[in-house]
């Protein structure tokens, strides 16, 4: 059944809150939720408050004909927590802004909603608000505050030549699920088309990053290993040379007819992952796992004063690295 905006904001407000008004007074400084123009929040006393912001839009990151509706809400709220793993913090509430349709207020909808749900149980995220309109496609952008310890966010802009660089995770896995699901494959034990479908943004590795003080820069993997490791060395003024044969792929076996050729493109220029990539000072990289919780750890290079990219063959050749990962523009 289609409906107006009022029973659509209706909707939203009774799947996603946890409580309204009033009754959710003083969660986590939340005075007050969804129901009034805005909310109310009371600032944590030794913390500082992270804002980021995100797009999530048809046709440029999903296509509603082959995306599943719950994949959607998942996905639109973990990468914009992704942003939140990255500097260390943890998510605390959540704005929604969406247009739709009159054709995808029904049952789209409910299940866009519970995977939103999901999403917002899983990574502990609460929605206070947001705005709602009709348009003839689904445009989405979800805009999350997280909360980090005063002086212990992790920056792009703090690493140093001489530091060692870590990615968590493979890397390429998301795009190889884009692939496959583009070729009309949806289900979530294909374990690529899970990833690109459900991401899991590394919030508990980039908080023990950060309360450690282990990393000394950090950042998500959206856009691609080569761009957005260009965009931490610019912030940070170095350069990096990454070692191919060190970087994780996706498994050989599993992604079936891939060359080790292809993978390492994959894992170079393939978005999607949300993993984190971070640097630690050469005398710190013994406290860092080779797993941690289930998550791969790997060492892919170090840092450079010289301010260029370089990516180191098996065989020692070096060639430039350059970006080649996801750019809308």
């Amino acid at each position: 059944m289609n409906t107006g905006e009022d029973e659509l904001v209706a909707k939203i407000a009774k799947t996603l809150s946890q409580g309204s008004g009033r009754r959710s007074a003083y969660r986590r400084g939340l005075a007050l939720g969804v129901g009034d123009d805005a909310a109310l929040l009371i600032p944590k006393p030794g913390y500082e408050t992270i804002p980021t912001c995100d797009w999530f839009l048809e046709g440029s990151h999903f296509q509603r004909h082959r995306h599943p509706a719950d994949s959607i809400g998942w996905k639109c709220l973990a990468r914009a927590v992704s942003d939140i793993a990255a500097m260390g913090g943890s998510p605390t509430y959540f704005l929604l802004s969406l247009g739709l349709p009159k054709t995808h207020t029904g049952r789209w909808l409910d299940q866009f909603l519970g995977g939103l749900r999901r999403a917002s149980r899983q990574f502990d995220c609460q929605l206070v608000g947001g705005d709602t309109t009709r348009n003839a496609k689904i445009l989405i952008n979800v805009t999350v505050l997280g909360e980090v310890r005063q002086g212990r966010a992790v920056l792009r802009s703090g690493a140093r030549a001489g530091d060692l660089l870590f990615v968590s995770g493979r890397l390429g896995e998301a795009e190889l699920g884009l692939q496959r699901v583009r070729r009309g494959q949806t289900g979530r034990r294909d374990p690529y088309v899970n990833k690109h479908l459900y991401p899991e943004p590394r919030l508990a590795l980039g908080r023990w990053l950060a309360e450690e003080g282990i990393a000394t820069a950090m950042m998500d993997l959206s856009d691609g290993l080569s761009t957005d490791l260009a965009r931490l060395c610019a912030a940070s003024g170095v350069g990096a040379k990454v070692e191919a044969d060190k970087i994780p792929k996706p498994n050989l076996s599993v992604a079936k007819t891939r060359s080790q050729r292809d993978l390492t493109d994959l894992a170079l220029n393939g978005g999607d992952d949300y993993e984190l990539l971070f640097t630690v000072m050469a005398r710190g990289a013994r406290r860092v796992p080779s797993n941690f919780k289930g998550v791969p750890l790997s060492q892919i290079g170090e840092l450079t004063r010289e301010r260029r990219l370089a990516l180191i063959s098996p065989g020692g050749r070096k060639e430039r690295l350059v970006a080649r990962g996801w750019d809308p523009f």
